[in-house]
């Protein structure tokens, strides 16, 4: 691995001239998708928040939002998105071994593989560690049997992070191992779910007889809960109010897309050439949803700015984006003097739930009855702007709809409240010795 990278200890302004310096001398909108993300991961300008190890550069979260953004100001082709750059990689940088790093998370950086998460079963959502999923060992590989839920993007995915039960004679947390699923085998049936949005990001994946190395666990047989969990806290990060999502590639990654191989430059809108161009997502109005200027100007052009509890839940919702970058940059500060803030993910999560029912009840408040007509096709959606005069309606409803959905990924409200209570409160678990008990031992549902 090499890596031409600065210093982690150069400020960020000093870093962010780096980066300016470097995409002058590097961008080419010519060159396939695959050759510039080649030139992006290796240079540690992809991920930049993993480790130099890593193919990161060792920087903060906030810095790495700052880095995503002098891309996408730049003109230039953003990393490559999904839950490889968000989830796979950090924990494979965490938990892997320097061979699966240089295996894993190099074609993550450089998007060549795309990844799913291959968590929840239709009985273990919430009590994530009841999975009944078996891995059975057959000399260097495991076979794995079960089904999984809720599989975001596993329709394009290259690889998933499979949790699987490798012991039922061990307590339910301790049993679970961490595998590197290769989806494109036999025996994984990816079935889309159609959501109330019209969508079907979310799938369920049957596996029957599906075969995976032993090289490809991760973190070690049997401790795929601590891993698991180092997922989990990348993803309440990531998701959090605050996370920060600017600059993410609107290319897909990895084989099944067909992105690869099409020229990087059509992937960077003609507005973005220039510097301080706004994101393709804010273009369109809902990648602005998370913050209220879309709502300011949809509540101007139709007077119900008049109403003060609409102006008054604007400036509630700008004030907790707010709260949410404040906290960010407190989290920075805290690790740069060697200290943690205990609980901080699970409270970005939640603010993020919090901000999305908020823009739910506000946007429709604001357009009133039109919120109750939407599109479920790009056809009909072109019919219901013209009929509405609205583009942004979309944005609106669409919002609306999926309002339900964050305060259930990614660890539902509830368990971030009892993760707060029990693990940085100090209150008293729920009685019982189930987690003591052997998996095979406990009762159905236990």
């Amino acid at each position: 691995m090499s890596i031409d990278q600065s210093s982690p200890s150069l400020s960020s302004h000093e870093l962010l001239a780096d980066l300016r310096s470097w995409l002058e001398g590097n961008w080419d909108p010519d060159l396939t998708v695959a050759d510039w993300w080649e030139r992006l991961g290796t240079s540690g300008w992809a991920a930049p928040t993993l480790a130099e190890s890593a193919y990161g550069r060792g920087v903060a979260r906030s810095v790495g939002v700052q880095i995503a953004q002098e891309i996408a100001d730049f003109g230039a082709l953003g990393a490559p998105n999904g839950l490889g750059l968000l989830l796979a990689g950090p924990t494979i940088a965490d938990h892997g071994t320097p061979e699966q790093i240089d295996t894993y998370v190099r074609d993550i950086v450089t998007g060549k593989r795309a990844w799913c998460q291959l968590f929840s079963e239709p009985g273990a959502g919430s009590d994530l560690a009841g999975l009944t999923t078996r891995a059975m060992e057959d000399g260097d590989e495991w076979i794995v049997n079960g089904q999984k839920v809720w599989t975001s993007l596993g329709q394009s995915a290259d690889f998933g992070m499979l949790l699987a039960r490798t012991s039922v004679d061990l307590p339910k947390h301790k049993g679970i191992t961490y595998f590197a699923l290769d989806m494109h085998q036999p025996g994984v049936d990816v079935r889309p779910l159609r959501e109330l949005t019209g969508h079907a990001l979310f799938n369920e994946v049957f596996l029957s007889d599906a075969r995976v190395p032993t090289s490809a666990i991760i973190g070690g047989r049997n401790n795929g809960w601590a891993v698991a969990n180092t997922t989990l806290g990348h993803e309440r990060s990531g998701l959090g109010a605050g996370g920060g999502s600017t600059g993410v590639a609107i290319a897909t990654p990895g084989t099944v897309a067909g992105n690869l191989t099409r020229r990087a430059g059509d992937f960077v809108k003609p507005s973005q050439q220039g510097r301080r161009a706004k994101s393709t997502s804010d273009e369109h109005g809902a990648g602005r949803l998370g913050r209220p200027n879309l709502l300011i100007d949809l509540a101007r052009g139709n007077g119900s700015n008049a109403d003060p509890t609409v102006r008054q839940d604007l400036a509630r919702l700008h004030v907790l984006g707010e709260l949410g970058r404040y906290n960010a940059e407190r989290v920075k500060a805290v690790r740069a003097s060697g200290g943690d803030v205990p609980g901080m993910a699970n409270i970005a999560k939640l603010s993020m739930s919090t901000i999305v029912r908020l823009q739910r009840d506000l946007g429709l408040r604001i357009v009133g009855a039109q919120g109750m007509l939407h599109a479920y096709n790009p056809a009909d959606q072109r019919v219901l702007d013209e009929a509405t005069g609205n583009p942004f309606l979309a944005a609106v409803t669409m919002s609306a709809l999926y309002a339900q959905a964050p305060p259930i990924y990614g660890g539902t409200d509830q368990i971030q409240r009892n993760i707060l209570g029990e693990r940085v409160l100090g209150l008293p678990k729920e009685p019982g010795n189930e987690k003591n008990l052997p998996f095979s031992e406990l009762p159905t549902n236990g």
